[in-house]
């Protein structure tokens, strides 16, 4: 087994643990039943905080199939008045929770590991009959042992991060002791989930197989590791869901289903690898793959992308160019392809590629970015101001989208408007100082009377 898959099983079984903690011990909880109103409003805060903590994933494109994958399986179920929310840990532990008020969440590291679109669907209908059967409201009402000071040192360990070490220095707990304070679903709940999320994904139109066939996979991966698997450890009794499954599939009416119904699990599992900091481990996992399939299109852009971050740029260029010929309109590739034209100082190439990934749909907003830059390298100031401006109206607050319009405002020699910009770009990153600096030298730029005046005082009222 190699070492980048042992590090999936080591990574995120305290901090899940520590999460679950949180999300379900608060002082109205240990005084009263937890109600719906209860599950909503501790499902926000938890959110918030994994927003707060930058503990979410921020992809559009992977966020958007995760989001379409669960909703498909959730428009199946038999759904709480909630308004549920798909989300991934950026995390390379292989986990999947659910949290009260229809939040589901899953890790990086396990939808990498999944084998297809069902098995990765399969997770998720499970976790989501977890949350429509109050498996975690029931717990909730059961426990009544956690003091409010022990929850505050668990909320401080996890929220600081760092680790097992850290987190023990932090909280006063041991690994140990603070894993065994750690609340698990009961055998009953798993099964119930089991059997609800089984019927969900067969109901979507997948093969109740998958749910079947990724455990099978946990399974085996957990043979060659010294480290329980952190699904393991959050859904207790694999062994037991093994055979529950099996029995499931043997009387249930559903004996066929799709792998596959939304597609593109493979481009989502190539962004989130080269999401990680590892490129050594890409770079072999990439070539490797390349030699079993030349034209493997995944193998050849997660391949010319790490290429190109560790410096060997020919080889990028020539890997990009093989994935274009052999697909001319993927918007992935076409953008990053020309973010490195761009990085390589070849404007005029960049500026193609990046427009032709916009007009493919490109998601994000790095093409339109990229394209700004370029047109403002290749002195084509009033262009850059167009597609920066088009962009600015989409992403108002992207504090990049605000710099480089700011900058190409500079260059055109409009000053009162790049000061704007500028004072918009330190107002987003907080820098209230720098915010009012370039505000108050805006309003020297424009008459009393001028629109832009009335806007220039809103913002620094705003920062006030």
């Amino acid at each position: 087994m190699t070492t980048c898959k042992k590090d999936l099983f080591k990574k995120g079984v305290f901090c899940f643990s520590l999460f679950l903690f949180i999300t379900v011990f608060t002082p109205s909880a240990a005084s009263a039943s937890f109600t719906l109103d209860d599950e909503k409003k501790l499902g926000k805060e938890f959110y918030e905080k994994l927003i707060k903590n930058n503990l979410i994933l921020e992809n559009d494109k992977a966020n958007a199939y995760i989001s379409r994958l669960g909703e498909l399986v959730l428009s199946h179920s038999d759904k709480l008045p909630f308004t549920y929310r798909f989300s991934i840990i950026n995390s390379n532990g292989i986990n999947a929770f659910a949290t009260p008020g229809g939040y589901v969440y899953v890790n990086m590291g396990l939808i990498n590991l999944v084998e297809n679109e069902g098995e990765l669907a399969g997770v998720l209908a499970h976790e989501i009959a977890h949350i429509n059967g109050r498996h975690i409201a029931e717990m909730v009402d059961r426990s009544k042992k956690v003091t409010i000071s022990t929850l505050a040192a668990i909320i401080a360990g996890a929220f600081l991060g760092g680790g097992g070490d850290v987190t023990a220095a932090v909280t006063g707990f041991s690994m140990a002791t603070a894993t065994a304070l750690s609340l698990q679903y009961s055998r009953e709940h798993e099964e119930a989930a089991d059997r609800g999320g089984f019927s969900y994904l067969t109901a979507a139109g997948y093969n109740g197989r998958y749910m079947l066939d990724f455990l099978k996979i946990m399974r085996r991966y957990e043979y060659y590791s010294n480290t329980v698997p952190s699904y393991f450890f959050t859904h207790p009794g694999t062994d037991d869901r093994i055979g529950y499954i099996d029995s499931l599939i043997q009387i249930s009416r559903h004996r066929g289903g799709a792998e596959e119904i939304i597609g593109g699990l493979k481009r989502i599992q190539t962004l989130l690898r080269l999401k990680g900091d590892d490129s050594s481990d890409n770079l072999k996992f990439f070539s490797e793959a390349l030699n079993a399939q030349p034209n493997d299109i995944e193998a050849l852009y997660g391949l010319a992308e790490t290429e190109g971050k560790i410096g060997m740029t020919k080889e990028a260029v020539d890997h990009f160019e093989k994935a274009v010929r052999l697909h001319d309109k993927d918007p992935d590739i076409l953008r990053d392809f020309g973010i490195l034209l761009f990085n390589l100082g070849r404007y005029s190439e960049a500026a193609l590629y990046l427009r032709r990934a916009v007009d493919e749909g490109c998601h994000g907003i790095e093409a339109g970015l990229y394209r700004g830059k370029a047109a403002l390298a290749m002195g084509n100031t009033e262009e850059a101001i167009h597609i920066l401006k088009d962009l600015e109206n989409k992403k108002p607050k992207d504090p990049d989208v605000c710099y480089n319009l700011a900058f190409a405002y500079g260059k055109a020699s409009k000053k009162g408007l790049s000061h704007y910009c500028f004072g918009r770009y330190f107002k987003l990153k907080e820098k209230k100082e720098s915010a009012l600096f370039h505000f108050k030298a805006a309003l020297k730029e424009f008459p009393t009377d001028d629109a832009m005046v009335r806007e220039i005082k809103k913002e620094m009222e705003t920062i006030r």
